[in-house]
């Protein structure tokens, strides 16, 4: 019997499929696929709890049992997330125990709203790490974000670097992870995600905004355009990291990273079902080269592409109000406060 796509994939590339925000069913499948990771962002305990038919219930009754526990709305929240991702975390613990640091690992970041303070970074992501031996704490990379995988590296801390468009940003958490390991003689197990289905999201919305006359088949490869550059840049500089792709909005987004040695995560439904779905032949894209005239036309006419293309493009003081990074900050703020209202209400009844 012939394999399905992403056996296949990982049979002949070291290209690594990581599933996304997955319910308990969603994520064994995924591993049944050959997933080997899984990220977890904000957003997802509304997910499970207001968006998931399946997974209402159990949400529900976790969050019940948050609430006798605890007494303000962010502390439900965050336990709730926590108890959530615990039982993912479990799924993938087989794998982990099979490969200990190298798969099986379940990202979780906390709190959107407060990322902006390093103390409570680094306080959510100690408390995150105690949920599993294969938890992997997801941090912004923002200036704040920095400064507190400062403090968990040298922790020995696995990080998921999340919240990076630009290629500079990467290069800070590169020489960051560097210069802190080598300080704390600690290198624990260090991913830096590349959002970039968000990426193109934004930029699209950009363009139409402000009317900009820009080719539709170049603006499909903005965000690829720059994954390519830094996956190039991390392999020429022998950089001790592992590159992710994150925010896929299409299948594109995976079978365009292929052939790298990387890991790239996707939701269950709309993205890997779908490639299970057209079991495409597996084809080493992520080498092709891309024209000069899409960078050209890229550079020219999208400032913000611009700034996440060439390195210095942008300073650390700037990523918090990087068009893209508020995107997909204020997405999962979004969600966050849905979840802040139910939690709210339950306090306000027990």
């Amino acid at each position: 019997m012939a394999k399905s796509y992403f056996k296949r994939v990982a049979g002949l590339t070291p290209t690594k499929f990581w599933i996304n925000n997955p319910t308990r069913e969603e994520a064994q499948l995924a591993i049944d696929e050959g997933a080997v990771g899984c990220t977890c962002n904000p957003s997802y305990t509304a997910k499970m709890l207001l968006d998931r038919p399946g997974e209402k219930e159990y949400a529900s009754t976790l969050m019940d049992e948050v609430v006798k526990e605890a007494d303000t709305a962010t502390a439900v929240e965050e336990e709730l997330q926590r108890r959530l991702v615990s039982g993912i975390s479990k799924i993938f613990m087989p794998l982990y125990n099979s490969n200990p640091g190298e798969q099986g690992y379940v990202s979780i970041q906390g709190d959107p709203i407060n990322e902006d303070e390093a103390a409570v970074v680094i306080r959510e992501a100690r408390k995150n790490r105690a949920v599993g031996e294969n938890i992997c704490c997801k941090i912004p990379t923002t200036g704040p974000g920095l400064e507190a995988m400062e403090t968990l590296v040298a922790e020995n801390t696995p990080i998921n670097a999340t919240e990076v468009f630009a290629i500079q940003q990467a290069l800070d958490l590169c020489d960051l992870y560097e210069k802190i390991s080598k300080e704390s003689g600690n290198r624990p197990k260090f991913y830096i995600s590349h959002i970039t289905g968000i990426y193109d999201e934004y930029l699209r919305e950009v363009a139409e905004r402000d009317g900009i006359d820009i080719s539709p088949d170049v603006l499909y490869q903005a965000g690829l355009v720059i994954a390519r550059k830094l996956y190039k840049i991390f392999v020429d500089k022998g950089y001790n990291v592992t590159f992710v792709g994150g925010g896929a909005r299409g299948p594109q987004h995976f079978t365009e990273m292929v052939g790298g040695d990387v890991c790239v995560t996707i939701n269950w439904v709309g993205t890997a079902d779908k490639l299970l779905e057209m079991n495409e032949p597996v084809m080493e894209r992520l080498f092709n080269p891309v024209p000069q005239y899409v960078i050209d036309e890229l550079m020219e006419k999208l400032p913000d592409f611009k700034r996440g293309y060439i390195e210095g493009g942008i300073e650390v003081e700037e990523y918090e109000e990087f068009g893209p990074v508020m995107k997909f900050r204020d997405s999962f703020m979004k969600n966050w406060n849905r979840v802040l209202a139910e939690a709210e209400n339950r306090l306000e009844n027990k």
